[in-house]
């Protein structure tokens, strides 16, 4: 079954980040109740369709890189819905062969997506929950498309503010799978520095949690960095995440008012 039938023809009543991603992004798979919890939010927050587009382009850029590093296999958690410029349409410019795992702990997004996928033989979308990584990376599916012996890119974009408390056991025990050469790549919420624009963000995450599935929430920069411990931060280490490797850096300047560099960041770690 077509990926846009599936979704039109299991419609749901309760708006998820995934769809609300969607979109944000201008997708086709969300949902008429993604539409108004987005609506709803961006009217606290009009900077949120900016914010995904350039965690998006952060996703699009560290893939190239990595690629380029000489990484052919990617592991994608927290994926959400397929969209133009995906994971494995980056990865295969680069190596024809190259491997994706997409996984995703929403039914229909999985369902979605596999039905996307159907005709690609080297990507596909499991089902999972970022907080258990042991059934993860003992699924069949990923085990069988990706070598854990070689290095991979493992791809956490914006699903750590769903997990709460300290991450960082979490994802060590990921690392501890990985082989040296190996990257990890991680966008974030960040709690702002300036007062106003804090205020505004634990409003807007207010509004956001109350409506959607997933509950989303900021850490510090601090914390945000202790999610890399075992890893090198590859340059320009963790920053907001239009700074990271823009095109064309020759021609970029950082607009310091820009609010969607004080609330999301990333970065890239490699395993040693």
């Amino acid at each position: 079954m077509d990926g846009r039938a599936l979704s039109r023809d299991a419609e749901r009543t309760v708006p998820t980040a995934a769809g609300v991603y969607d979109w944000l992004l201008g997708g086709r798979h969300y949902q008429p109740c993604d539409v108004d919890a987005a609506n709803a939010t961006l009217k606290l927050f009009p900077n949120l369709a900016r914010v995904a587009r350039l965690n998006r382009e952060f996703l699009q850029r560290a893939v190239r890189f990595l690629a380029a590093q000489g990484i052919d296999q990617f592991l994608d958690i927290g994926s959400g819905y397929p969209a133009a410029g995906n994971v494995h349409e980056i990865a295969e410019q680069s190596a024809a062969d190259g491997r994706v795992v997409y996984v995703d702990h929403d039914e229909h997004t999985v369902a979605v997506s596999r039905a996307l996928l159907a005709e690609e033989p080297n990507a596909t979308c499991v089902h999972g929950d970022v907080r258990e990584p042991d059934a993860i990376l003992g699924n069949p599916e990923v085990t069988s498309r990706l070598d854990f012996d070689r290095p991979l890119g493992l791809l956490l974009i914006s699903v750590l503010p769903f997990v709460p408390g300290d991450a960082a056991p979490l994802v060590g025990r990921y690392l501890e799978r990985l082989a040296p050469g190996s990257h990890l790549v991680i966008t974030h919420l960040v709690s702002a520095d300036d007062a106003r624009i804090r205020h505004l963000q634990e409003a807007t995450s207010q509004r956001y949690n109350t409506s959607v599935r997933q509950s989303a929430y900021a850490r510090t920069r601090s914390e945000v960095r202790a999610l890399f411990a075992g890893t090198e931060l590859v340059s320009p280490g963790l920053v907001p995440v239009p700074d990271w490797r823009p095109l064309r850096r020759d021609k970029y300047v950082a607009d310091e008012a820009d609010p969607v560099r004080a609330v999301l960041v990333g970065a890239a770690g490699r395993v040693e």
